[in-house]
């Protein structure tokens, strides 16, 4: 890779403004006319200049002149500088509703929703009246009980067919989450601008109303890049990552030129189902196109390569940032963790602290999660009591849930139950599900009976409680309780999520989950299943039938072993690939023992590196053995 057109470099000397142009001494030096203090403003580059035109305005007794005073006040305010343009709003006599919408619109436009209320509060009682431009300032950050109220005054005031306050009642209510009057007001618009439409599209995809949202995208006659963004992140945001990326492409077919967002939004698509040749391939559209990246484009580059299985290109695009912000170093250090080489996430985080940069919230759950991965107990609880004492940062639900996974995997079950007990946030079902998952690992059915009993009497139970629970039982072969939890599983309404994996082959996601005959190839890769069957038992490979949790005969214990999502996709792969070349894999589950001993036998038969990505981290299988040295 070039590492030209990639990185973020040092900044270009900033050239010399020449102020001669600006005749500022002029204005110093003579009374100036109205019309060249106004031009002047117009052309102002800094505050420094403003406050010389300001300066010059008093000076000639020209500060409540309207023109110059508005266009004084709305300078200061784009320019960061709100104070000063509260400031002179304060001082002018008597504004009218243009002065108010300004100061509103700018308030708003800082975020400042309550200042912008209190002003426009201000103004009713002043008795100036609001426009169309008012209401449409002000519903750009108000919430949406005040955006109610608002709602009320527009149709009392019959601003109600306005598009702009129509646009924006619809923004109102989608970022308050009321999807159905966000609707309601958009229907009833006699005309949709590119704005009101986006606005909607935003709302739908924003809370996953996908198929409203696409209808509406596919509807539209004129897309901008700003369209094709929403539509392809609102597949990201809600998981699904393949729709976002056959999405894109069809952005790329219609001439669409992506902008920073959109290579973000495909980036986090592209990690999330480990799509490593679509994220490449990417990368590359990214040079040849002269697209500048910026520490939050190589950031996202970072994960996206550390998620798809390459730590090398995640190192290599890490190297080659110029200004690192803590944000790439995390990624980076996250990165090292998910993929079990827990010595290098540490040796980062020690060199990230010498240089100067402080570590974060997000840099903790990276370096807890690599401690949990190899099994370095003393060192995590170092983290995790630094981050009060040192550091002081407040251990979130995820620094606990680190910590949980730690303990419970190296046995320290009541440590761990210890924790979750006197932790200072509530305990979610996620991390009760960690505890859960280390009963099930370490066979302490009475703790485990304990949790789930919590769990489901607080309706905190979701597909992961039951589906432990069960499996501990049958690891006991008390196939009655077995059957009472599935019962309460069923009767609660929870639906067991389904073992999927997917692999990459010439830049298109293959899917398949256990036993899966729909695939186009099934024959060949279910003669794969065979062939690789034969090799298995050639070296002394025995199935782990007691993993399989059903009270069935061993046969066909072995039957379903067989056909498990992770190993029809290594069969797809070794079919579908040139011999010697690596194969990786994604599990939206935790790899199973009899599969993960299957891939290690494999990697050694077929001589080929198999990189697989679980629900928890990445195994890498080499020549017989895995990264995770059997520690998962």
């Amino acid at each position: 890779m070039s590492s030209a057109l990639l990185f973020t470099s040092p900044p270009p000397p900033t050239p010399s403004i020449n102020r001669s142009t600006l005749s500022f001494a002029a204005v110093t030096n003579f009374p100036p006319s109205p019309d060249k203090l106004a031009l002047l403003l117009d052309k102002s580059s800094s505050i420094h200049h403003l406050l010389q035109i300001h300066a010059a305005l008093l000076r000639h007794g020209l500060h409540q002149h309207p023109i110059l005073n508005f266009k004084l006040q709305r300078s200061y305010s784009s320019r960061g500088h709100l104070d000063y343009s509260l400031a002179l709003f304060n001082r002018t006599l008597n504004p009218n509703i243009f002065f108010y919408t300004s100061i509103i619109n700018a308030h708003a436009l800082h975020g400042l929703s309550q200042e912008a209320l209190f002003i426009y509060t201000q103004m009713l009682f002043e008795g100036v009246q609001p426009n169309e431009f008012t209401f449409s300032s002000i519903l750009k950050s108000c919430s949406l009980e005040h955006g109610k109220m608002l709602h009320s005054q527009v149709i009392k005031l019959g601003f109600d067919s306005d598009l702009y306050v129509k646009t924006g009642l619809v923004d109102v209510y989608a970022r308050g989450g009321d999807v159905g009057s966000a609707r309601l007001v958009f229907e009833r618009m006699p005309e949709k601008s590119l704005v009101s439409l986006t606005t909607m599209l935003t709302c739908y995809a924003k809370h996953g109303e996908l198929k409203e949202a696409r209808l509406l995208f596919d509807g539209m006659v004129k897309k901008d890049v700003v369209c094709w963004n929403v539509m392809i992140d609102g597949y990201t945001q809600h998981g699904m990552p393949k729709e976002a990326l056959v999405l894109f492409r069809r952005m790329l077919a219609a001439k669409a030129r992506p902008n920073e967002i959109t290579i973000l939004t495909v980036l986090s698509a592209c990690g999330q189902l480990g799509a490593l040749e679509s994220g490449r391939w990417l990368h590359s559209y990214m040079q040849n196109n002269d697209i500048q990246v910026s520490v939050r484009v190589a950031t996202a580059l970072i994960d996206m390569y550390s998620k798809s299985g390459s730590l090398e290109d995640a190192r290599l695009v890490f190297d080659r940032i110029y200004y690192k912000d803590v944000v790439a170093w995390n990624s980076m250090i996250i990165g090292y963790a998910l993929h079990g080489f827990s010595q290098d996430a540490l040796e980062l985080f020690h060199e990230m602290c010498r240089i100067g940069l402080r570590p974060t919230d997000i840099t903790f759950i990276g370096v807890l999660g690599a401690c949990g991965h190899a099994g370095l107990v003393k060192e995590g609880w170092s983290f995790f009591n630094a981050m009060r004492e040192e550091y002081e940062i407040e251990p979130k639900i995820e620094h606990y849930g680190c910590m949980v996974n730690l303990l419970g995997r190296a046995g320290r079950l009541e440590k761990a139950y210890e924790l979750v007990k006197n932790m200072k946030v509530e305990p979610d079902p996620i991390l009760w599900g960690a505890l859960l998952g280390a009963c099930r690992l370490h066979g302490n059915l009475e703790l485990g009976e304990k949790i789930a009993e919590y769990l489901v009497s607080h309706n905190l139970a979701n597909s992961g409680t039951y589906i432990l629970l069960s499996n501990m039982y049958a690891a006991k072969g008390d196939w009655e309780e077995v059957a009472r939890i599935r019962t309460l599983m069923k009767d609660s309404g929870v639906q067991k999520e389904p073992g999927c994996s997917s692999i990459e082959v010439h830049n298109r996601v293959h899917e398949f989950l256990a036993g899966n005959l729909k695939h186009p190839k099934t024959k060949e890769i279910y003669e794969m299943l065979e062939a690789m069957n034969g090799w298995l038992k050639a070296h002394g490979y025995t199935p782990q039938t007691e993993i399989v949790l059903h009270d069935i005969g061993d046969e066909q214990k072995e039957q379903s072993l067989e056909v498990h999502s992770e190993k029809l996709a290594l069969a797809y792969g070794l079919i579908s690939t040139q011999p010697g070349t690596p194969i990786k894999i994604v599990k939206n589950l935790r790899v199973c023992s009899d599969c993960h001993a299957v891939t290690k036998l494999i990697s050694k038969i077929t001589g080929r590196k198999i990189v697989m990505r679980d629900r928890n981290r990445f195994h890498h299988f080499v020549n017989g053995s895995c990264s995770c040295g059997d520690y998962w």
